[in-house]
């Protein structure tokens, strides 16, 4: 559990900026050489956070937040390259496109090389991957086998595998470990170079002075190991179906509602062993991140549940969440635990309250702050230094886009209220953003480099064209770099 105390954390002005890892372009992934040239353009920047969008395994849709394990991470992230030096990959092996196929076959190879080499003195050896799979057997196990069951029946979920599979009979579960264990192997090996190399990147940040921050979606998605493997922590029928769905009521990102799908916690069942699950899941977090999001924090508080047989959102209701309970077994188990709050969205002054009742830090966002009313907590004015605050989100569209698509009467507040930031949108907002009273500043990378919806990483409530944008990283030159930082240093914020 990392060591970041809050109070730590707000006691300096610092930025950072949002930008999720695959929109890093990179032909063999993206934890090596793009991540660091990354990094070292946020430190000339003066820039000290990174913050990225959950980093598990995805389904099709690629979408961040319906991931295949609540603990492993993205094996598409891993750069291939980086394997060269330990010998598990040749150069001139990596001479094909780079697709998904090629990269399959290069992970297959590195893993037969790795188990049949007897050299411990290399960087990747027995002994570490050893150690990983000791320390990580609470999820490893199980996603290893979900996934390696996943291969065998492919364009499946698995509430179409075998019964005996689905049902997770024992004897049916043996056989079939017992039938595949290079499979098996090779999922978890896969997760050893994801962790061993995501750590070498979280080292050089730190090098940097660059703390990573995390997002971890309040829900999992239903066709995930943690379901599957964990059935009576959810609400569902016998036959592992969701009674009833997440999602939320119309609001300011969609007016119809979202229906997300996913299923619900049995909130009673997970605390009949004190949330184990999620502390577990904390634990792996925070290995990983100095600094990390709850999305959707208000359902702990009440979440709205949708009859899985009524699927529209406004069939929804509001349900009680766990509240205090859940975060007063989250800060005991772990004190300093360094969480904040996502209160975007329909938020009431309960939920508000339990925030500040564990002293979290909450969002807020400038472009909702020019409704006209004096109380809006994004306006900037209102701004508190135990708060982080954006320009937007990656589910709002980009600033500059944004600023293009208001009508007249936002647009005259917008220009009314940054007065004495400048022109040349969307740099008065970012200024605005960086003279904030918050003392986290966070700008999504297509802002820095003023882009308009073309860029937009994320629309709620649609299924197309998200996820899918890419960041050309000769954008980030050095004259950006120092106009960044200028603004930083002019606004204190070099930490």
């Amino acid at each position: 559990m990392t060591q970041l105390i809050m109070d730590d954390l707000f006691s300096t002005r610092r930025a950072g900026v949002l930008l999720h890892p695959t929109c890093l372009q990179s032909r063999w992934g993206v934890l090596g050489s793009s991540a660091r040239q990354f990094l070292d353009f946020l430190a000339d920047s003066g820039m000290h956070v990174w913050q990225t969008l959950p980093i598990g395994p995805t389904h099709g849709d690629l979408s961040p937040y319906q991931s295949l394990s609540a603990h492993a991470g993205n094996t598409h992230f891993i750069d291939l390259e980086e394997l060269i030096p330990d010998g598990l990959i040749a150069a001139d092996e990596l001479s094909g496109s780079g697709d998904t196929q090629t990269r399959e076959q290069m992970l297959g190879i590195a893993s037969q090389r790795f188990f049949e080499r007897k050299n411990n003195e290399t960087e990747l050896n027995q002994a570490d991957y050893l150690q990983f799979c000791q320390a990580n057997e609470h999820w490893l196990g199980e996603f290893s086998l979900f996934c390696a069951i996943r291969e065998a029946h492919p364009g499946s979920v698995w509430l179409e595998w075998p019964q005996a599979l689905r049902d997770r009979a024992p004897q049916s579960l043996r056989h079939f470990a017992g039938e595949n264990p290079e499979t098996l192997r090779r999922i978890r090996f896969e997760q050893y170079l994801f962790h061993h190399q995501w750590h070498k990147i979280r080292e050089y940040a730190r090098e940097r002075d660059i703390l990573l921050f995390g997002d971890i979606p309040i829900f999992v998605a239903q066709d995930s190991a943690d379901v599957w493997a964990n059935r009576d922590l959810f609400k569902l029928d016998r036959e592992g179906k969701p009674t009833v769905v997440a999602g939320v009521p119309p609001d300011y990102f969609c007016s119809e509602g979202q229906h997300w799908g996913n299923p619900l916690y049995d909130w009673d069942v997970m605390s009949e062993n004190g949330f184990q699950w999620w502390l577990e899941r904390l634990n792996s977090q925070s290995q990983l991140f100095d600094l990390i999001r709850i999305d959707h924090f208000r359902g702990l508080q009440a979440y709205w549940e949708i009859p899985a047989d009524r699927p529209e959102p406004r069939n929804g209701y509001w349900v009680p969440g766990p509240a205090d309970r859940f975060l007063e077994a989250c800060f005991n188990r772990f004190p300093g635990l360094p969480l904040v709050a996502e209160n975007l969205g329909v938020i009431g002054e309960d939920v508000e309250q339990l925030r500040k009742r564990f002293d979290m830090p909450g969002m807020t966002v400038m472009q909702f702050g020019f409704d006209g009313s004096p109380d809006n907590p994004h306006l900037l004015r209102n701004h508190q230094l135990r708060n982080l605050v954006y320009t937007g989100t990656h589910d709002n569209d980009t600033t500059l886009g944004w600023y293009q698509s208001l009508d007249e009467h936002t647009r005259y507040n917008v220009d009314q209220g940054l007065k004495g930031y400048g022109d040349d949108m969307p740099w008065p907002v970012i200024r605005a953003v960086f003279d904030s009273a918050s003392a986290l500043a966070m700008i999504p990378m297509q802002d820095l480099l003023g882009l308009g919806t073309d860029a937009r990483f994320n629309t709620p409530g649609t299924i197309i064209n998200n996820w899918v944008w890419q960041l050309d990283q000769n954008l980030c030159s050095p004259k950006l770099a120092n106009k960044i930082r200028m603004l930083a240093s002019h606004y204190n914020r070099l930490a």
